[in-house]
């Protein structure tokens, strides 16, 4: 009984991995259960499925929000497998007209989970008729134009709509007081990521040593997505190298390769504070300068570049914009410079604020 009961988990992670369509669905877990991390969401989650499929009822509408790579699009499949219903997904630069909403709610079956990635992106005409959809169940739809134009009421099957966005202060109100479910993803700790990293080797069939495991998470920046690629190009260094085990020199000479520091940071985060160190004295210095100074979107800045540095205590936002913090002169290996009044009055603005 007990090598039975031993051997399920494994049967039912190798199916996992096989009849995963790409490498980074491979490493997604595909329950609750074996989701890592974000120990209340999963909790909450698990209540509010389970209360769910109790009454036969849709679940409430969800809103998962936080920096990008901690598992919002996996959280929604997650929750479509364990409610047992169908899952659509799409993102909100995508549904561009009425007629391209309309054809996505109508085609739900009962209970389905209609998925919108960035949802703070989505088109204001196509959030208003958003709104009925999601609290009535109704679609109002002008058809026509001119004097012949006539409205048409759709009555949709009742769903659960799950939104995610990184950028959730753009998400308008109205939008965002219809979501009866509202989760915030954060950063994992060193010892969750260390746990997907070890679940990510045994889904792809690769031997780490456990201080192996322990040097790509310390690297992987608070973040899963960061964590399976770290990996997946670790084992690539050691397939040609023809290791068999990869401890922590073999994960740290590939990381260096990689342009991947101690900290987590690559190359174009020691170039964000390389240019506010040496072409603005350390800052203040305004996000759209930094942009043009980078050759980068500001969205990337903002979204990519500076969540984790700012966590880390390397960059300060301040009202005339972004300064190096002590973390992140030290990090450059340079002595912190003694800062003018006007840049600790910012400081001091910054942390009444913050307090």
């Amino acid at each position: 009984m007990k090598d039975t009961a031993k051997a399920k988990p494994d049967r039912e992670i190798a199916r996992e991995a096989k009849t995963a369509d790409a490498p980074e669905a491979a490493l997604r877990p595909q329950r609750l259960e074996d989701f890592v991390g974000q120990e209340a969401v999963r909790a909450n989650l698990r209540v509010f499925v389970e209360a769910a499929k109790a009454r036969g009822e849709a679940l409430d509408h969800v809103l998962f929000h936080g920096p990008p790579g901690l598992g919002k699009t996996t959280l929604a499949q997650i929750v479509a497998r364990e409610l047992g219903v169908g899952f659509r997904a799409t993102s909100g630069p995508v549904i561009q007209r009425a007629g391209d909403l309309a054809a996505l709610l109508t085609n739900l079956q009962p209970r389905d989970v209609l998925f919108i990635d960035e949802i703070h992106r989505l088109n204001p005409a196509v959030e208003e008729i958003l709104y009925p959809a999601m609290e009535d169940f109704q679609l109002d739809l002008i058809i026509g134009e001119g004097p012949a134009a006539r409205s048409v009421r759709i009555d949709l099957e009742k769903f659960t709509l799950i939104g995610a966005t990184t950028r959730s202060g753009l998400i308008t109100t109205p939008l965002r007081e219809r979501f009866g479910i509202p989760l915030r993803l954060n950063f994992y700790t060193s010892a969750e990521i260390e746990r997907i990293v070890r679940r990510g080797a045994g889904l792809l069939g690769v031997d780490f040593s456990a201080d192996g495991a322990v040097e790509i998470a310390s690297r992987s920046r608070g973040t899963p997505r960061v964590a399976g690629r770290l990996l997946r190009r670790v084992r690539d260094f050691a397939a040609v190298e023809k290791l068999k085990r990869i401890d922590a020199a073999a994960a740290d000479a590939a990381l260096v390769r990689l342009g991947v520091d101690k900290m987590g940071l690559d190359a174009m985060d020691r170039r964000y504070l390389a240019v506010v160190a040496d072409n603005y004295g350390g800052g203040p210095v305004g996000v759209e300068t930094l942009a043009a100074a980078l050759s980068e979107e500001r969205d990337t800045i903002e979204e990519v570049i500076e969540p984790f540095m700012i966590q880390q205590g390397l960059v300060q936002r301040t009202p005339r914009g972004r300064m190096l913090a002590d973390g992140g002169w030290r990090h450059l290996g340079r002595p912190v410079p003694p800062r003018d009044p006007a840049q600790m009055e910012l400081l001091a603005q910054r942390e009444a604020v913050d307090g």
